[in-house]
């Protein structure tokens, strides 16, 4: 049986709600923020890229954008999305803990919560100090994670619903079910995604899969950073805009890292 990431088309279908030029651009605002004197970035990274949305669009901006994933069917979607699109990028399959390039981005990204797959704090550390590596002079690693909220509030999101439409295209994701229960003690769930897709009045197409899920607070990626002693923080948001990580409506937690 193959799943959500075996299906990158689908993959792509259900995280469509998300305005990836808009997150774009609010990236790139956050670099000329935060690596003043270092001119325009250049050279983008982004880890755990999936179908590579936002390289993608960062190679339609200028930079010379690299994708990596660890998916093998990712890698090969990234690869032709890009060249259907007349982009330029290169799509490298590697593992987001053990990667090296042999050369440095003025900026590395991890998005959609993609660290949920770190599953121990080693792993965490690890990657943090792969991203750390490939850091340019001026550079500026930014990882967007879920936020603490979600599991941790007074009323947890253990499960999410929404549909998406594309062209003739309908689907309805549910990533989660209520009876999903995070393990204590490993702080690993194992989350139930179904998603139904209807192309063109066809047929429902169903996909079902079970996806581990490490949930990190805002103290753990801390310890992690402090761990690896690669990286320091110099922003953090509660959204792609500028609101802080408590503010009430804040929905993600995002960090902007510099090498130290």
């Amino acid at each position: 049986m193959t799943g959500i990431y075996d299906d990158p088309w689908a993959y792509e279908l259900a995280c469509s709600f998300r305005d990836v030029p808009a997150e774009v651009g609010v990236l790139l605002g956050w670099c000329a923020r935060h690596r003043a004197g270092y001119g325009p970035v250049r050279t983008v990274l982004e880890l755990a890229a999936g179908p590579a949305e936002h390289a993608r669009e960062f190679a339609r901006r200028g930079p010379a954008a690299t994708a990596l994933d660890l998916h093998p069917a990712m890698c090969a979607y990234a690869a032709r999305a890009a060249k259907d699109a007349g982009v330029e990028l290169e799509v490298v399959q590697d593992d987001m803990t053990t990667f090296a390039l042999g050369r440095r981005f003025d900026l590395v990204v991890t998005m959609l919560d993609s660290t949920s797959h770190l599953m121990t704090l080693d792993a965490f550390t690890a990657h943090l100090d792969r991203a750390a590596a490939h850091l340019a002079p001026g550079g500026l690693y930014i990882v967007e994670m879920s936020h603490p909220r979600d599991r941790l509030g007074d009323a947890p999101s253990v499960s999410t619903d929404w549909t998406v439409e594309r062209g003739g295209t309908h689907a309805t994701v549910r990533w989660g079910e209520p009876s999903d229960r995070l393990d204590p003690v490993t702080q690993i769930a194992d989350d139930h995604v179904t998603m139904t897709v209807t192309e063109d009045g066809g047929a429902p197409r169903v996909i079902r899969d079970v996806v581990p899920y490490r949930f990190w607070t805002a103290t753990e990626l801390a310890a992690a950073v402090r761990l690896s002693g690669a990286l320091e923080p110099v922003g953090r948001y509660g959204d792609f805009a500028d609101i802080a990580l408590d503010d009430p409506a804040a929905w993600r937690m995002i960090t902007v890292f510099r090498a130290r």
